[in-house]
């Protein structure tokens, strides 16, 4: 209804190319995936091959130069296809810019065009057992022994756990401070005591690997420190993660838009006392009342993803924009369920599948009772 001046005509050709490689390489396979606990590396290695990870990097690093709308369009094509198991935006847009943005020339070299080809697959571990939003209360340390850190400790629910080859760490490179303690580390995972743990079953999105890690006494070579020094990493963390949030509301709405079409095809054949559900006017308003809000979701959405390409958006901004977007999408997938009636619970239903995978959203990237905290102290 709105038109979405942010996507040209090269960017919708974009969007149908990433539309059908996902109808050709992955929707068939995602009910198989979703038994094996995660994706095929083949898909990686596919998407690689025709520049869908990582397309904002630079060409001299395996990229295509794109800017952040290209993301948004595979983000939002993957949401909207309800393959939550794909975690390309987590590899591409999140642990990919720690590296570009504030790693030394050799990690950029040496790591970003193994990310870019699908080679490597990327993680970023943060949550521990008894560290979630807090990030100042991570235990895991990385204690510097001459040319090595020596990283200890656990980590828990990191998406691409299983396949990752690469894994940012948060740790303690100074445990006896808190935030200024902090650094992020680049790992592989195939460096000696460390270790995955079991692949975590989840309520929803079952086709993610979403893993365990450990750390014993891992030797972390002193140049794959992120940043010019340590302690560094509390902030590069801070940097980013407006970013983050703005990913998640673009999955979010699309998700939601996706949601909404299915369940009105749905009640337009689905008959209930002689008649299309549609014709009963509590369906027609509970669809209007929530498309209205999906597109006053988009519209904020759209203008969020405006202002992180001009890199105005604010941790505030973001932090509003995630937590009403997953909000919504929450209420969205649980009122579409409802109309969809019995059927809405039924596994190989679409619907029920999102209405699954939706509910960590609000909990992921910070809580959305820490987002309602970071938005009272902007005042």
């Amino acid at each position: 209804m709105i038109p979405r001046t942010l996507f040209d005509a090269d960017l919708e050709g974009f969007r149908d190319s990433v539309r059908k490689f996902l109808e050709q390489e992955a929707t068939p396979y995602h009910e198989q995936w979703e038994k094996d606990g995660q994706v095929s590396r083949e898909l990686w290695h596919k998407a690689g091959e025709l520049g869908f990870l990582c397309p904002c990097l630079p060409e001299e690093f395996g990229g295509v130069g794109a800017d952040f709308r290209y993301s948004a369009v595979l983000i939002e094509e993957i949401a909207r296809a309800g393959l939550t198991g794909i975690g390309w935006g987590l590899h591409s847009d999140i642990v990919a810019p720690y590296i570009l943005n504030y790693g030394s020339d050799e990690l950029k070299n040496h790591y970003l065009p193994k990310l870019a080809s699908g080679e490597m697959i990327g993680a970023i571990a943060m949550t521990e057992p008894g560290a979630g939003s807090d990030l100042q209360g991570v235990k895991t340390t990385a204690i510097r022994q001459g040319d090595h850190f020596i990283l200890n400790g656990s980590k828990t629910f990191i998406t691409n756990g299983q396949l990752a080859d690469l894994v940012v760490v948060v740790a303690k490179t100074d445990p006896k401070e808190g935030a200024k303690g902090i650094s992020l580390l680049v790992v592989e995972t195939s460096w000696d005591g460390f270790e995955k743990g079991q692949n975590l079953n989840k309520v929803g999105m079952k086709a993610q690997d979403t893993s365990e890690l450990f750390f014993q006494d891992v030797k972390v070579p002193v140049k794959n420190l992120i940043g010019p020094g340590e302690g560094q990493g509390f902030f590069q963390l801070m940097q980013e993660l407006a970013s983050e949030r703005l990913q998640v509301a673009l999955g979010a709405v699309a998700a939601a838009e996706a949601a909404w079409q299915w369940t009105l095809d749905y009640v337009k054949e689905r008959k209930a006392f002689g008649k299309p559900v549609i014709a009963f006017q509590n369906t027609r308003f509970k669809l209007a009342e929530l498309k209205a809000e999906i597109t006053a979701a988009r519209v904020f959405t759209d203008r969020c993803l405006e202002l992180h390409l001009d890199k105005k958006l604010d941790v505030p901004t973001a932090a509003m924009l995630k937590q009403h977007t997953t909000d919504l999408q929450c209420k969205v997938m649980d009122e579409c369920v409802q109309l969809h009636g019995g059927y809405g619970y039924m596994w190989e239903y679409p619907i029920a599948r999102a209405w699954a995978d939706s509910r960590v959203q609000r909990i992921y990237a910070g809580t959305n009772e820490i987002m309602k905290e970071i938005v009272a102290r902007s005042f």
